[in-house]
């Protein structure tokens, strides 16, 4: 009994602050249709498909709208990946790298009508390898996307406080 009578004293002190969750801020930056495009890095194309596969997956369960051609969005998201850095991070007793940290740096245009917003986001992700090996590709790829996820989550944080202030 207790436990309904806590839930039910948050519910209303949630609903009663006017408490809204960052998807419904973000919601009302970007509309109810959002279309994407990653720009192909000549660099490093290998990495365009994970940071697509990042994005689309963002819209869909962070922005809660729906995932449209550009000709029918309400607004159309252009990123792009400046660039992908491996930095050491930890080493062992030997001197061996033991820990990477990834850092993914992405470009984002939002367009909506006529309305054009560049932002700037940054994601990292910290992974272990083991001592005097190289970075494998699986490795690299998770890393990668795993940041761009985390490049994506702050972009949503932005969007979120851009509604949020607008209202």
């Amino acid at each position: 009994m207790k436990h309904w009578t806590f839930a039910l004293i948050l519910v209303f002190a949630l609903v009663g602050c006017g408490y809204q969750p960052a998807s419904h801020y973000a919601q009302s930056v970007v509309g109810e249709s959002v279309s994407t495009e990653v720009i192909v890095s000549m660099e490093d194309p290998q990495n365009t498909v994970l940071i697509k596969d990042a994005v689309d997956m963002a819209v869909i369960t962070k922005f809660r709208t729906s995932l449209v051609s550009k000709n029918a969005s309400q607004t159309h998201l252009k990123i792009s990946i400046s660039s992908v850095s491996f930095i050491p991070l930890q080493y062992n007793i030997n001197g061996y790298v033991t820990t990477y940290r990834t850092t993914v740096f992405m470009n984002i245009e939002r367009i909506k009508g006529d309305q054009h917003q560049m932002y700037t986001t940054t994601g990292m992700y910290d992974f272990a390898i083991e001592p005097n090996s190289i970075i494998s590709e699986q490795a690299r790829f998770e890393a990668i996307s795993q940041g761009s996820q985390k490049a994506i989550d702050a972009f949503i944080a932005q969007i979120s406080a851009q509604g949020a202030n607008s209202k």
